[in-house]
């Protein structure tokens, strides 16, 4: 069984991740999304909030794939993290050159450690590219619209955060 691991924040999910799992789950057996517990970016929603809302868009992605795909929340090192779901591979999404400069010294180091795992990067489809979930969240602060950036449900989430 070939297990691809897609790691991230995910804060909020956007329809640039959407897209990388749909296109990364015709690669694997069983997609495992990587919540990252990442303190220092102070993510607005809270750890259960993100996996909850992983595992509400990647099930329809799960039926309509074939593919199991589940959310697993991880504060270790990537690599480890690939060790605990059993991933072969290490799926990284791109949007723009600026990401491939960040993810090629990750790829490096995540070898260094264990050359085993692979790391295969799938570009965002081009509609999806400057879709940031930073810029997702200042959008939405500032009451404007973001439902060309992420699905019905989560924009509903965002504006009820917001809202508080």
């Amino acid at each position: 069984m070939r297990i691809g691991l897609y790691p991230g924040t995910f804060d909020p999910i956007t329809l640039g991740h959407v897209d990388v799992i749909r296109r990364a789950a015709s690669l694997v057996d069983r997609l495992v999304i990587g919540v990252a517990i990442n303190r220092d970016k102070g993510p607005l929603f809270d750890l259960e909030e993100r996996v909850a809302m992983i595992e509400e868009e990647c099930a329809k992605l799960s039926s309509e794939t074939g593919t199991e795909i589940i959310a697993h929340p991880f504060e270790n090192l990537l690599i480890h993290c690939a060790h605990d779901v059993g991933a072969t591979v290490i799926v990284r999404g791109l949007r723009a050159v600026a990401d491939f400069e960040y993810e090629y010294q990750m790829v490096g180091m995540n070898r260094s450690l264990d050359n085993t795992v692979e790391t295969v990067f799938l570009m965002a489809d081009a509609k999806h590219q400057a879709i940031a979930s930073k810029l997702v969240k200042e959008i939405c602060r500032l009451d404007g619209d973001v439902s060309k950036f992420v699905t019905p449900a989560v924009n509903d989430k965002l504006r009820a955060k917001l809202s508080k």
